[in-house]
């Protein structure tokens, strides 16, 4: 299975230890198993997003405001850094980047014109100028090798399909720097029952969710060869998010 040994036990520690572990790997594995199929291309999912982007921010404040907050406190971004944020939406994360970052090169692409167009008037209105905001794609980052300190991404892996994880991720640490940070919050599958109900929904569904499943990007992150990987999860409006964080060596 892919990304698996990024989950190998070290060989010296004591029984009790290694039983939390090895239920910990158990546990990994039935959710990569789980993992569900994505169900929309890349065209049905920018028709979707397209009608999604006038009422995009009222979901965004219910239940992902608190991953993207950890997101943001996670990515650790001075003032003077070069930030790029794949898939900015309407705008929600990319202004509080700005405000971080006033000095610094923030740039920030998504798929459609009509999400730029918001996130544009919110980028207006924190009075920072230099910035970049326009349609790209996540496959082909249009940036030379080596150029950020900070990639940011909320809420795309929960849209591709399984075997794009790797190759996008491989793009994100191609324009890292050397010891820069790739901050990632998705949609993930829920700690509780009541979490569950988001996964009944994309099986009715998947447009009802804008077609988002939950998702475990952990083991991927290792196989793309990044470290120092954490991971935590954050439920709001019992929906459940993971926010990873990962240094390219």
């Amino acid at each position: 299975m892919t990304g698996v040994n990024a989950l190998k036990l070290p060989a010296q520690e004591s029984i009790h230890h290694n039983h939390r572990r090895t239920r910990d790997l158990y546990d990994r594995i039935i959710i990569l198993k789980d993992m569900k199929a994505a169900k929309l291309g890349k065209d049905e999912v920018r028709q979707i997003y397209r009608k999604l982007a006038g009422s995009y921010d009222v979901w965004a404040n219910l239940a992902e405001s608190k991953a993207r907050k950890r997101s943001l406190q996670l990515a650790d971004i001075h003032d003077g850094d070069a930030v790029l944020e794949v898939a900015v939406g309407t705008g929600f994360t990319f202004a509080e980047i700005l405000k971080l970052n006033p000095s610094g090169r923030s740039e920030g692409i998504d798929l459609t014109e009509e999400m730029l167009v918001r996130a544009r008037k919110r980028a207006e209105r924190t009075g920072v100028s230099g910035y970049t905001l326009k349609v790209g794609d996540a496959y082909r980052l249009e940036f030379p090798d080596d150029t950020f300190d900070v990639v940011l991404n909320n809420y795309m892996f929960d849209l591709i399909p399984e075997e794009d994880f790797l190759p996008v991720l491989t793009e994100f640490k191609r324009v890292l720097k050397s010891g820069g940070k790739l901050v990632l919050a998705s949609m993930t599958q829920g700690q509780n029952w009541f979490n569950q109900i988001w996964e009944g929904l994309y099986q009715i569904n998947p447009a009802l969710l804008g077609g988002c499943r939950g998702v475990y990007l952990q083991p991927y992150l290792g196989s793309a060869g990044f470290k120092d990987i954490c991971r935590e999860y954050i439920s709001q409006f019992m929906f459940p998010s993971e926010v990873l964080s990962a240094v390219k060596p």
